[in-house]
């Protein structure tokens, strides 16, 4: 599906929690997290991505059902609408992904590469669907209890390496893997300054890399702002670093703003190919 992948693609956030770290709350209703898609989509998003469990740092495990009743309604009701966008769902159990993807869900995005629940790789390749696989130290609870790395860019390559392996060894179509440096997840902020420096180090491996900086609380400390809303020309600015450096999905909370970036970022990189 993103073998032969080149414009960059915007991904949507859509969490249907109660606690994510910036949207927590605003869409449990289902009518209201669909006509939160139509306007991801009419701002030029091209992925929706659906998640019913917080990743923040610090959040609480939610089970695999509670999980599904959050997501599946939401996916039905956009499938029922006659909206065809790519749907993904952001979970690391593979009941969750399952019931998301018989709902009508195209795409995992698992934020523990299978480290959670390892059956999830097998699903992924049973189902013939790609798979984002992030790369994460620890788990939400204890990801930011002093991370520590001796350098960062080679252990997440090194780390990424291994879990793109696993995915190969089980059957996952080498044209179905997605690479995340899991920015923010158990990260110090030098740590993420050094992964958005050296993106390129990703791209190198051959995947296509998605990006999520979306309002994240170390750019905050850069920019002098607590409230993650005020992040967006933040985001935009990764965004646009990212195009150049040749990441190809962008997970984001703001749509427009960051859809504009990649455009112009985009023609900007296009022209210098051809010059």
């Amino acid at each position: 599906m993103f073998g032969g992948l080149e414009k960059p693609l915007v991904m949507g956030i859509l969490n249907v929690t109660p606690d994510s770290f910036s949207d927590g709350g605003q869409f449990l209703a289902v009518d209201d997290a669909v006509q939160q898609v139509e306007r991801m989509l009419a701002a030029g998003a091209d992925i929706i991505d659906i998640g019913g469990e917080s990743t923040r740092p610090g959040a609480v495990s939610v089970s695999a059902e509670e999980q599904i009743q959050r997501i599946v309604p939401v996916i039905q009701a956009i499938r029922q609408r006659g909206i065809a966008v790519l749907i993904s769902v952001d979970t690391t159990l593979s009941g969750v992904a399952q019931a998301a993807l018989l709902a009508g869900a195209n795409i995992i995005n698992d934020v523990s590469a299978g480290d959670d629940d390892v059956s999830i790789l097998s699903l992924a390749a049973q189902m013939q669907v790609p798979i984002i696989l992030m790369h994460r130290q620890g788990s939400p609870q204890t990801m930011q209890d002093n991370p520590h790395y001796d350098n960062v860019v080679q252990e997440v390559v090194d780390s990424l390496k291994a879990k793109i392996d696993a995915a190969l060894a089980v059957g996952i179509k080498p044209d179905n893997i997605i690479i995340d440096p899991g920015i923010g997840f158990g990260k110090r902020k030098q740590d993420n300054l050094d992964l958005l420096a050296r993106l390129d180090s990703l791209v190198v491996l051959g995947f296509p890399v998605l990006l999520g900086t979306s309002r994240k609380r170390f750019m905050g400390s850069i920019c002098n702002v607590s409230e993650p809303y005020e992040l967006v020309t933040a985001t935009a600015v990764t965004t646009a670093l990212g195009v150049m450096a040749g990441v190809k999905i962008f997970r984001v909370h703001d749509v427009k703003e960051n859809k504009q970036a990649v455009d112009v970022a985009w023609a900007i990189k296009r022209s210098g190919l051809t010059l």
